[in-house]
């Protein structure tokens, strides 16, 4: 994967030659000092609201209930940063779009972070509602910090990026009808069930239907008009057959292989010589569904990566604290009057 087919997976460079196959969209800007305001751990209040955003806190309370700041008897007002003419466009463009959206960069959404949004879901129409899901998203800070990281050539210097925020019209998409589809060399090698987690039995048993009209909106629209051979489309399927283009993603490993290995897609082996047509992968049964990988992002890192052990350094330092914490309480106890 080179820095090159990154750049060419941004949705602005896509989504004008597939417009007509995909969900319409509008792109904005990003000023930077929104992407600063983004990537500023610091800034705990959500801007972009088309209301009042100051909030007040105070100590000096009639009631018991009220939660205690400090032990001053003062009163401390803290401000969002204010955006208001990017937040005059962006209103804008969602009421074009029909009131609610679907909100990306260039390459992401927020898909890790729906959990923080009040109706757990990425459906938007405020800046504000885009603003909270942004900032509690890791999918987002990787495409403004290092949307190069996995590329092979990382001795060339880095394309310079246009940061944009797309904002799709919201459409209720059923996850059963989503699939993944890789292309190597201009061949649709393999496509998988985009919602691997759960079993669809409808997907089962209508997997002949489901592969032809993959196929068949490949060869139309998408094969040889894009601007690299390998790439990975997410496409949905809707009750009626047809066939949409979601997005575009590079073909390497920074993108999900979901129900495949990239060892297998990028090797020479059985997937790479069928000659029939693409392999296709779904949830077979209720036995082989399995949590959604974005639930890892709803419980702090560090409980991750100690209870995967990825990072021994923590598992260490955690076993090393409840020695400590076992030594202390027998102490307590030694000591204790009989």
């Amino acid at each position: 994967m080179k820095k090159e087919q990154v750049v060419n997976c941004q949705f602005s460079v896509w989504y004008p030659i597939f417009k007509q196959h995909t969900i319409k969209s509008l792109i904005l800007p990003l000023p930077q000092n929104v992407i600063d305001y983004l990537l500023d751990d610091g800034t705990l209040v959500v801007s972009g609201s088309d209301h009042n955003t100051q909030q007040t806190y105070t100590n000096n309370s009639d009631s018991e209930e009220d939660i205690q700041w400090s032990d001053d008897e003062t009163t401390s007002t803290v401000t969002a940063p204010e955006f208001p003419e990017f937040t005059s466009m962006v209103l804008e463009a969602i009421n074009a779009l029909g009131g609610r959206v679907f909100p990306k960069l260039n390459w992401s959404a927020p898909r890790d972070a729906n959990w923080i949004a009040l109706n757990s879901s990425l459906q938007c129409d405020s800046l504000s509602d885009i603003f909270l899901l942004f900032k509690s998203s890791d999918f987002i800070t990787h495409d403004l910090t290092k949307p190069f990281l996995l590329c092979s050539d990382q001795d060339s210097p880095d394309p310079v990026v246009n940061y944009e925020l797309v904002l799709r019209k919201w459409s209720e998409l059923i996850p059963g009808g989503e699939f993944r589809c890789f292309v190597k060399e201009n061949k649709l090698i393999a496509i998988s069930q985009r919602d691997y987690t759960q079993h669809y039995q409808h997907v089962l048993k209508q997997e002949e239907q489901i592969l032809h009209a993959i196929q068949a909106f490949f060869s139309q629209h998408i094969q040889y008009n894009f601007l690299d051979e390998d790439f990975v489309l997410d496409v949905y399927r809707d009750s009626q057959g047809r066939v949409w283009l979601i997005d575009v993603n590079p073909f390497g490993e920074v993108t999900d292989s979901l129900l495949f290995s990239w060892e297998e897609l990028t090797s020479g082996g059985e997937i790479a010589q069928l000659q029939e047509g693409p392999a296709f992968r779904c949830t077979t049964s209720e036995v082989t569904v399995q949590p959604s990988p974005c639930l890892s992002y709803r419980i702090p890192r560090d409980f991750v990566d100690l209870s995967t052990g990825e990072d021994a350094y923590k598992l260490i330092d955690f076993l090393k604290l409840k020695k400590s914490q076992q030594e202390e309480e027998e102490e307590e106890e030694e000591n204790a009057p009989q």
